[in-house]
């Protein structure tokens, strides 16, 4: 492995689209905590299906590597543990790129590793089809920064990567403010295709439009407390183009839900649910979803 090897702890859906992707620009190792089949297929938006097959190895037994960049694309709840066992087996702090949904682990990483921590924000849509295939079932673009905006040039960097590799990517000079968004983004789609168990475009459809359509009121009064800008198309329209540009999509959370996962409820919705109590907002949309999928 070079310096220039881009480590992938994490191989769900996201962190083979990635490795998958990248590997056919830059040295890729993926890493996780069991062995899947070499030979990994990728069905791109077009219904192109790519066979490759990536560098891998189980976390475990992590092989010598000193990777430019450390990307952890696990679930928010399993991210520290993964960062610690990981950080145990290299000799040089790479930096670290976060793709976790919500705004928990991303501060307290920052905080604590050594070197720069960049954010990633991203509306990519992917999906396993089984453990030799990833769906990237939707074009999205990526946002990459780090909170206290002192590493343009290593988010400059890994978004040239990411756009030689076909997946779009920009840096930005405000990753929080983005983080925030996605997570408006995450709390109107994924508790609701969970909860009922559709695709990301059957929110269109009655009964589950008028749904989203109350999540986002309540989601938008939590960001105004917050001091939170809107976007500048409205939070009901970058819903809804997300909703639109993922329509195929199985959102993250309902492939857990699927899978009899723990899911990423109290990454995407504890922070909202927080906010909303602190500033005594009413949320009972948002509460009745958490509700509904701690019981899942």
């Amino acid at each position: 492995m070079n310096s220039h090897t881009h480590l992938i702890v994490g191989p769900g859906a996201l962190g083979r689209l990635l490795a998958l992707s990248l590997m056919e620009h830059a040295p890729v190792l993926l890493a996780g905590r069991r062995k899947l089949p070499a030979e990994q297929r990728l069905t791109t938006p077009e219904g192109s299906r790519l066979s490759r097959r990536p560098e891998m190895a189980l976390t475990a037994t992590l092989p010598p590597v000193t990777p430019a960049f450390l990307h952890l694309t696990t679930k928010a709840y399993a991210t520290t543990a993964a960062y610690t066992a990981v950080m145990d087996r290299l000799s040089v702090a790479p930096v670290l790129v976060l793709w976790q949904n919500g705004y928990q682990v991303q501060p307290e990483l920052t905080a604590c590793h050594p070197a720069a921590v960049l954010c990633a924000s991203t509306t990519e849509g992917a999906w396993l089809e089984s453990d030799a295939g990833v769906v990237h079932a939707g074009r999205g673009m990526t946002h990459i920064g780090d909170i206290g905006n002192r590493h343009r040039h290593q988010s400059d960097a890994l978004a040239a990567q990411l756009n030689r590799a076909g997946l779009a990517a920009e840096a930005s000079a405000d990753i929080k403010t983005r983080l925030w968004y996605k997570l408006a983004v995450n709390a109107a789609i994924n508790p609701l295709v969970a909860r009922f168990r559709i695709r990301n475009g059957q929110l269109r459809d009655r009964p589950f439009r008028p749904m989203v359509e109350r999540i986002i009121k309540e989601v938008a009064a939590i960001m105004a407390a917050e001091n939170i800008a809107p976007p500048q198309e409205g939070w009901h329209a970058l819903v809804w183009q997300v909703v639109a540009a993922t329509a195929g999509n199985r959102a993250s959370m309902l492939q857990d839900v699927l899978a009899g996962r723990p899911t990423e409820r109290e990454a995407i919705l504890g922070p909202l649910l927080a906010a909303a109590r602190h500033h005594g907002i009413p949320a009972d949309r948002l509460a009745e979803l958490d509700d509904q999928l701690s019981r899942a």
